[in-house]
C-alpha cells in the first residue's frame, strides 16, 4: 500500500483502543511501555494490510506512546527544560511559561475535550481523586513531584483546563540564584547566617515569584544534625540533610472523606521532635499553629506564603491566624506574630520575567499595638540591591546620635511605595545584626 494510502489517523485510533484496554500497561516500566506501543502499531500496521515509512512510523508510535503511557500532545513541552509551567485552556489553546513569560504554543492542539478530559483522569485517578461534575476541581502532582490543578465544565466555561507547574529534579543552589542574579551575593551570606543562627522567617510574594524555590534553597544552610519536618499540600521540597521527616497532606477521596489538612499535620508535627519545621505554605488556620511552633522552642522554622509586600503578609498571617478554630483577640495574635517571626523576604516577579529578591524585613516586635519592622535590603529600580542607611552608628549606651542624611527614595516592589525611611532615623548597622532577635536583641538596639 502506498504512503498516501495509509490512514494515520485511523492507525493511532486502532492501536489506543488496543492499548486502553490493557490493564496489564499501567504495570510496566517506561520502555516496556515503549515497546508495547511499537508492538500494537505493527500489528495494526499488519491488520490494515499497511506500510509506512520508518520517518512516519517513529512519529505514530511517538504520539501514541505520550497519549497512551505519557501526558500527550503536552508531553514534549515538559520535557522542553526551559518551559516551566504548562496551561492547558480547552482542546485548542495551550500556553506555556518560559524564562518567566507567557507564551502562546502554535500548532499544538488536542483532539477534543475528551482527549483532555482523558489526560486528566490519567493523572488524577492514580490518586484515587476524580474530576467531574459533582467535584469539578482537583489538585494533584505528577510522579516527578510538579503541581497539578484541574478545573472542568460548568465551572470552566472553556472547556477543561489544566495547568502544570514543572517540577525541577536537580534542586538549586544559592550559587545558582546568586549566578541568576536572583539573589545578590551579600544578601544570601546574610539570609544564609541567619538561617544557620535559628531565625525564624518567612518567604512571601505573589503566585510564581519563586518563594518555594527560595525556601529550599535557604533550607540548604540549616546544619546536617538537626531533624527536619517538612510539611506540603503538594510535596516539592528536596532538602540535602540525612534527617528529614516529608509529609504532605491528603485531598478528601471520591466519597469525600479521609482529608488530612496542613493544619493537622503541623499539629502532628509537633509530636516528632523535630529541631525544625518548614512548612511549604501557609493558607489558613495552620497559621496560627505555626506561629505557635516557633514560640515554642522550634526556632529556625520556616515556611512561605503570598501576599503582596512584607507589610501585607503580616496582616494575612493575622488574617489567617483568625480563621483558626480558636477564639483570640486580634491583639494577641498580633503579638504571636511580632514575637514569633524574625525575618520576611519578600520576592516578586520583575517586568521582565525574572523572579528576584525585592525586599528583606526585620520584625521587631510591638510597640502601641503595631508591629514594628526595619527594612533590611530593598531592590532598586536597576535591579541592584540597598542596604537602607548601612552607615547610620548603633544609637546603644554611649553612641553618639546624629542624623542621618535621607538617601533617594527607591522601591522596593514595581508599582509599590519607597521602602527606605526618612531623615533622622538613627539605627545600628544592619550587618552587625547577630540573628535571632527574641534572644540576642533588636536590630535598632546595641548590643
Amino acid at each position: 500500500m502506498s504512503r498516501a494510502a495509509v490512514d494515520t489517523g485511523r492507525i493511532k485510533d486502532l492501536v489506543r483502543a488496543r492499548l486502553l484496554r490493557d490493564p496489564e500497561l499501567e504495570a510496566l516500566s517506561a520502555p516496556e511501555r515503549r515497546l508495547a506501543v511499537q508492538t500494537a502499531v505493527h500489528d495494526a500496521l499488519s491488520d490494515a494490510r499497511a506500510i509506512l515509512p520508518v520517518g512516519s512510523l517513529a512519529e505514530v508510535v511517538n504520539e501514541v506512546s505520550d497519549e497512551v503511557v505519557g501526558l500527550g500532545p503536552i508531553e514534549r513541552l515538559l520535557k522542553d527544560p526551559e518551559v516551566s509551567e504548562v496551561m492547558v485552556n480547552g482542546a485548542d489553546d495551550v500556553y506555556v511559561e518560559r524564562k518567566g513569560r507567557i507564551e502562546k504554543v502554535e500548532g499544538l492542539w488536542f483532539e477534543g475535550e475528551a482527549q483532555v478530559l482523558h489526560l486528566i483522569e490519567r493523572i488524577v485517578s492514580p490518586l484515587g481523586l476524580r474530576v467531574d461534575e459533582s467535584s469539578p476541581y482537583v489538585d494533584a502532582r505528577l510522579s516527578d513531584g510538579s503541581r497539578v490543578n484541574a478545573i472542568v465544565p460548568p465551572l470552566s466555561l472553556c472547556g477543561p483546563s489544566l495547568t502544570i507547574r514543572k517540577f525541577s529534579l536537580k534542586p538549586f543552589t544559592p550559587e545558582d540564584v546568586v549566578r541568576m542574579e536572583s539573589v545578590p551575593a551579600d544578601v544570601m551570606r546574610f539570609l544564609g547566617e541567619r538561617v544557620r543562627g535559628r531565625a525564624n522567617l518567612i518567604v512571601s510574594g505573589g503566585t510564581g515569584s519563586g518563594k518555594t524555590t527560595l525556601l529550599g534553597v535557604l533550607s540548604s544552610f540549616i546544619p546536617s544534625q538537626e531533624r527536619l519536618i517538612t510539611i506540603e499540600d503538594a510535596a516539592e521540597l528536596r532538602l540535602s540533610q540525612p534527617h528529614v521527616v516529608s509529609l504532605e497532606a491528603r485531598p478528601p477521596n471520591v466519597e469525600g472523606v479521609g482529608e488530612v489538612t496542613v493544619r493537622a499535620l503541623v499539629r502532628n508535627a509537633l509530636r516528632m521532635r523535630p529541631d525544625r519545621i518548614i512548612v511549604g505554605e501557609v493558607r489558613g488556620g495552620e497559621a496560627l499553629d505555626m506561629l505557635q511552633a516557633m514560640n515554642t522552642g522550634h526556632e529556625g522554622s520556616m515556611s512561605t506564603a503570598h501576599a503582596n509586600s512584607p507589610r501585607d503578609l503580616l496582616s494575612r498571617l493575622e488574617t489567617m491566624a483568625l480563621m483558626s478554630d480558636v477564639d483570640l483577640p486580634v491583639s494577641h495574635v498580633r503579638e504571636q506574630v511580632a514575637s514569633a517571626l524574625d525575618l520576611v523576604v519578600h520576592t516578586a516577579r520583575l517586568p521582565d520575567g525574572q523572579r528576584a529578591v525585592v525586599a528583606v524585613t526585620a520584625i521587631e516586635g510591638t510597640r502601641g499595638g503595631t508591629i514594628r519592622t526595619t527594612d533590611l535590603y530593598g531592590r532598586q529600580r536597576d535591579g541592584s540591591m540597598v542596604l537602607p542607611d548601612a552607615h547610620a552608628p548603633a544609637h546603644g549606651a554611649g553612641t553618639p546620635q546624629r542624623q542621618v542624611a535621607r538617601p533617594e527614595p527607591v522601591s522596593a516592589i514595581p508599582g509599590r511605595t519607597p521602602i527606605l525611611r526618612g531623615a533622622g532615623e538613627r539605627r545600628r548597622p544592619i550587618l552587625g545584626w547577630p540573628g535571632s532577635l527574641r534572644r540576642l536583641g533588636t536590630v535598632t538596639e546595641g548590643r
